[in-house]
């Protein structure tokens, strides 16, 4: 990958979609959570989150339960979705891809996402492009999720 396609690596998610990453993340802790968020099938846009179960039920490694990732990757298939982001989380380290994470990593196209619950007051939420056994570092771009309420910030009466 050139600098300039380095650069221009990233991923943008709605603050809703970030807050469910980290609070499934939290809810799992000590154990990993893992989990997918699908999106039209070559748009690069996380819309749909499926948490996951972490078969292992291990705090220092996470792996889909077999059955449930063939019936969700059935899903996407069926409704012309892919996976746009494959997230976990760390429990005790950085959020930053393991030699399992990058040895494991079988979606070129997604966007892998990290979060560490290592500690219970702050958020450490990354994302990454793992191909080919390298990992490069993206930008993670929240997007403020729409108000509530009529165009206008109007109240209804």
């Amino acid at each position: 990958m050139t600098a300039a396609a380095t650069l221009a690596c990233m991923l943008t998610l709605s603050g809703a979609l970030r807050a469910a990453i980290i609070a499934h993340a939290r809810a799992d802790h000590p154990d990993e959570a893992c989990g997918v968020i699908a999106g039209p099938a070559g748009s690069d846009r996380p819309e749909r989150l499926i948490p996951m179960t972490n078969a292992e039920r291990s705090p220092t490694f996470y792996r889909f339960d077999s059955m449930e990732q063939l019936r969700v990757w059935q899903e996407m298939d069926d409704r012309d979705e892919e996976p746009v982001v494959i997230y976990h989380s760390h429990t005790a380290t950085e959020a930053y891809p393991s030699r399992t994470d990058i040895s494991y990593a079988s979606e070129p196209g997604a966007h892998y996402v990290l979060v560490s619950t290592r500690d219970p007051d702050e958020v450490e939420f990354r994302s990454f492009r793992i191909a080919d056994g390298t990992v490069t570092e993206e930008e993670v771009r929240s997007l403020a999720d729409e108000p509530a309420g009529p165009p206008g910030g109007a109240a209804p009466e």
